[in-house]
């Protein structure tokens, strides 16, 4: 029967494999030359000491970032339209009101939606050229209308 003994070095050995060579150096001359028993423990648990672990995490003191912080603002403008051609705005800056039912022209309407970009202008003009053809067929019934109530003052006059 058989029973194996593990000492202290070889304890720490075994559970730290990872330790520098200087360690193992000092081990095999510890082993081979008798030493005090004050000495044997001092030394292994000394040297790991000295050897720190990699703390996780940034460090202390140093600093989160050297990027140059831009800073964001939120204004929201709303612009809303009518099939009647009319067209308001409204700006937000985060949650104040800066102005509220302004109104502004189709073609100022037009015109910022073409500097803006081509997908918002699109479909704002074909908002724009419904009211517009909406606007010229209430033109043509009201001058139909106007043209009948001619008729009949000349008829009244007659």
């Amino acid at each position: 029967m058989t029973v194996d003994v593990l000492t202290h070095d070889e304890e720490t050995a075994a559970e730290a494999p990872a330790v520098a060579v200087a360690t193992d150096e000092a081990a095999v001359t510890e082993s081979a030359s008798p030493a005090s028993a004050s000495e044997e423990p001092a030394t292994p648990a000394t040297e790991e000491e000295e050897a720190p672990k990699p703390k996780r995490g940034r460090p202390k003191g140093a600093t989160a970032s050297t990027a140059k912080k831009t800073r964001t603002v939120e204004l929201t403008l709303t612009v809303t339209g009518t099939a009647d051609g009319e067209w308001q705005a409204e700006l937000k800056n985060g949650s104040k009101w800066v102005a509220k039912g302004l109104e502004i022209p189709a073609a100022a309407v037009s015109r910022a939606a073409k500097e803006l970009h081509a997908d918002l202008s699109g479909p704002i003009d074909e908002v724009i050229n419904q009211a517009r053809e909406a606007q010229a067929a209430k033109v043509a019934a009201l001058e139909a209308e106007l043209e009948k109530a001619k008729q009949a003052l000349a008829e009244l006059d007659a």
